[in-house]
């Protein structure tokens, strides 16, 4: 399993603060795939809904993410070279975690919907409107490839249990576990 850098490490927290570079496209398939397929283990191991290539030690581009759909389905994404083309002015604020900070927790003010661009795995261009949870996973992943952490721009910071944790946002979910 992949070892994800934590803000604890200073070494590690100093890479997580680094703007990532551009995935290379074209790339070899079977590379692309083990990538994809590595980066999905680690955030499924570790119970997290996102994960970005730098939260893994590569300076590259790219994060995967699992959101449950409308209809509570699981639904995977890995997006390279993303960008948001459009944020809408309407915001919310939610509580948010991440797994390079873990047992901390914060509310953080968000675009409610946007359009993300990108490349889908083959470096085909893809173009996503997101809403809801989707939209701030994406959002939250794409501010780590930019050197960005969630607690810069929280407020309300507070520890709490990952049990603690899982237990409320089954609750505001609907009971899917993510």
């Amino acid at each position: 399993m992949a070892h994800i850098l934590k803000v604890s490490e200073k070494k590690e927290e100093k890479f997580l603060r680094n703007k990532t570079k551009p995935f290379p496209f074209p790339a070899e398939a079977r590379r692309v795939r083990e990538l994809v397929f590595d980066m999905k283990q680690a955030m499924q191991d570790a119970n997290g809904i996102g994960l970005s290539a730098n939260q893994i030690g590569l300076e590259t581009r790219v994060f995967v993410a699992q959101v449950p759909d409308q209809n509570g389905h699981l639904k995977f994404y890995a997006i390279f070279n993303p960008e948001v083309v459009r944020a809408s002015e309407e915001t919310s604020a939610l509580e948010e975690g991440c797994l390079s900070v873990p047992g901390l927790y914060g509310e953080v003010e968000r675009p409610e919907r946007i359009t993300l661009a990108g490349f889908d795995k083959n470096g085909r261009p893809i173009k996503i409107k997101a809403w809801g949870l989707l939209a701030r996973v994406f959002q939250h992943e794409i501010d780590h490839l930019n050197g960005k952490l969630f607690i810069d721009k929280a407020k309300h910071l507070h520890e709490a249990p990952t049990s603690e944790r899982l237990k409320r946002q089954e609750e505001k979910i609907g009971g899917t576990r993510q």
